[in-house]
């Protein structure tokens, strides 16, 4: 079948149980359909603004709500921002995610990070922000300052929702979703599994996300970290095998999506990260931090990766626009390029399949 957006929670759910091998089988012969399995897109998460955020969400210690020893920190200036932004390109990554532990920001604020999205294209990256909930102009202001895409996750399904979250409803994220995509902005659109949720409830998670029409461009699967004074801290942890059957799913359900390996690597085994990426993961982020939270830093990353015969997708800089010729993410050239520059990336490679999804055969 091609793609769809009709899928029910009992498929998916069957989905998710169906015998391993034959899960993840199936789940790597799609991945191969669509994308090169031995390459990763690399992305950089910067918190642009730190803590005293008014959700009351159980996992998050960036919540004003819970004792978790985090300092609020204002929003860095845009200089700062660029500055990151070239270290991540410089160490590999294609794509710069700016997070503000934002409810919803205010029109002053999306100016802000306006400007910085602006600055941060002109390097070649993709550029991706969380911020809260968004009104339809402030997506389109983002959308004219060439923002690539907009993270704004479900977190679970409309059934363990509330056991999450009680400041924002479900509908709340579904009406970001909807003005996100009207604006043209991209989606990255995710969830998070190991927080004491059913596999039933995954299954929903995943249902919701395949509904959407387009499916989100980027799919972020996130392992809950565990962070002392937040309330899901020593919630039983997951069974890795299930984080697995979880993205074997979301590629069966989304397979022109880039699915992203996302929170939680610092406590998987490399041996499991394998198996994630061999089960439709192809993106991971960079660096030694999420946000607030840890991840393995850039030199376990690429010591997997190259045991894995993996690359890196690279930005791919035009001549014609550069001073010199660029083939990878050091190139000194990089500063000096347009926001117009093309990208090479595991995002872009699968652009044609979705313009003619029903080539997609799973």
């Amino acid at each position: 079948m091609g793609i769809r957006h009709d899928w029910t929670v009992v498929e998916a759910d069957a989905l998710i149980g169906r015998a391993f091998h034959d899960l993840l089988a199936e789940a790597h012969e799609v991945h191969r359909q669509t994308f090169d399995p031995q390459v990763v897109e690399a992305a950089i998460l910067l918190s642009i603004k730190t803590g005293a955020c008014p959700e009351d969400c159980a996992y998050c210690p960036q919540s004003s709500k819970y004792d978790t020893g985090l300092e609020p920190e204002r929003l860095m200036a845009t200089a700062d921002i660029v500055d990151a932004a070239r270290n991540a390109l410089a160490s590999g990554a294609t794509r710069f995610c700016m997070g503000a532990a934002w409810r919803s920001p205010t029109d002053r604020q999306v100016a802000l990070v306006a400007d910085a999205v602006r600055a941060v294209g002109g390097l070649g990256m993709e550029t991706c922000a969380t911020l809260g909930m968004l009104t339809s102009d402030q997506a389109q202001r983002l959308a004219e300052a060439g923002l690539d895409f907009y993270n704004h996750n479900l977190d679970t399904s409309p059934e363990f929702y509330g056991e999450v979250i009680t400041t924002r409803t479900y509908e709340d994220r579904l009406d970001t979703l909807a003005n996100v995509r009207e604006s043209g902005v991209k989606l990255c659109c995710g969830g998070i599994v190991g927080m004491g949720e059913s596999r039933l409830d995954r299954a929903g998670l995943l249902v919701q996300l395949a509904r959407l029409d387009p499916h989100p461009e980027s799919v972020p699967i996130n392992l809950l970290v565990q962070v002392p004074g937040t309330p899901l801290y020593g919630t039983d942890k997951l069974d890795p095998l299930e984080l697995v059957r979880t993205i074997a799913a979301a590629r069966l359900m989304m397979p022109a999506s880039v699915v992203r390996l996302s929170a939680g690597r610092s406590q998987m085994t490399d041996e499991l990260q394998a198996l994630c990426l061999h089960a439709g993961a192809n993106s991971v982020f960079l660096g030694d931090r999420l946000l607030t939270t840890p991840n393995p830093g850039n030199d376990h990353d690429r010591d997997l990766l190259d045991r894995l015969d993996t690359t890196l997708a690279v930005v791919d800089l035009p001549t014609s626009t550069a001073t010199s010729t660029c083939t990878n993410a050091t190139d000194s050239a990089v500063s000096h390029v347009p926001v117009t520059v093309t990208r090479d990336t595991v995002s872009t490679m699968a652009a044609q399949i979705r313009s003619t999804s029903s080539s997609v055969e799973m």
